[in-house]
Order: C-alpha cells, then sequence, then structure tokens
C-alpha cells in the first residue's frame, strides 16, 4: 500500500466560476460550505483527514507505515477522548477540488482498513480575522464534513 499514495499536486491552470457547483453528498456540502464561508478553494489549503483505531497499537502501526510512505504529509496520533479511538490526523497540503478529496478519502480508508480503522471524515483550519498564525490549534475552528465527530 505505501507505494500506492499520489502526488496530490496538480499543475494545471484551473478556471474559477463565481458560483461553484457540487455533488450533493456530504463532500459536496463540505465545499459548498467552505466557499459559503469565504474559502479560497482554488489555492492549496491544508486538509486535515481523520483516521479512527480502536487499538493503539493498530493506530501506531498505522502511523508508522504512513512516516514511511511517499506521501508528502503531516502526522498526528492522538487519543480521541470523545471517541474513545486512538486516531491519526493526516494532514495533506492540497487544492480541495472534490475528486480529489473523494480520491484521497477512499485511500485513505483502504489504507486505514489494513490496521483495522477507518476514516472520520476530513476538515480544514478555518483562520479567522485577527488569529496569531502562532497559536495552538485547539484555539482555532474547523469545517467538518456531516459524518465527522470532531
Amino acid at each position: 500500500m505505501v507505494n500506492q499514495f499520489k502526488s496530490l499536486r496538480q499543475n494545471k491552470p484551473e478556471t474559477v466560476e463565481q458560483d461553484m457547483q457540487f455533488p450533493d453528498d456530504d463532500n459536496g456540502k463540505m465545499l459548498a460550505a467552505m466557499a459559503e464561508a469565504g474559502i479560497d478553494l482554488t489555492k492549496e489549503l491544508d486538509v486535515d483527514f481523520f483516521l479512527v483505531f480502536d487499538d493503539q497499537r493498530d493506530a501506531e502501526t498505522a502511523l508508522e507505515e504512513l512516516t514511511n510512505s511517499d506521501l508528502q504529509c503531516e502526522l498526528e496520533l492522538n487519543l480521541n477522548d470523545e471517541l474513545g479511538k486512538w486516531e491519526i490526523i493526516v494532514c495533506l497540503n492540497m487544492v480541495p477540488d472534490y475528486d480529489t478529496l473523494v480520491e484521497q478519502e477512499v485511500m485513505l480508508n483502504d489504507f486505514a482498513a489494513e490496521f483495522g480503522g477507518m476514516t472520520d471524515g476530513w476538515g480544514v483550519m478555518q483562520h479567522q480575522d485577527g488569529d496569531d498564525e502562532f497559536m495552538d490549534d485547539d484555539d482555532h475552528e474547523h469545517v467538518h464534513g456531516a459524518h465527522c465527530n470532531h
């Protein structure tokens, strides 16, 4: 699975329409909400994908596999007290294109399933006016999909 990770950087110019249309599903609704919130969906953003595991060892093994993969990302392992599960946050810098998001989510879900886990949505940091770029992550709001438990 390690070599199946693809680069999400696409060097093709994109045309931007004022009224973007999105599919009528959770990911499409999420992108529409982001656009309504004024987030520029044509620029690269740090997108957090959440992988959850019941067992700490499974999460640690998956984290090690991701760390050794070709995937260009930041990784974080936490115990999510709300869910009572271990969570890997996979942060990818990418243009939040619908098809690319869905493809990445499916790939990460397949990967997590190999270790007894699954994806639990995705989100982006939504910085507010006046935010200090060095503030703790807990001080920022996240925008998440409907199935996300964060």
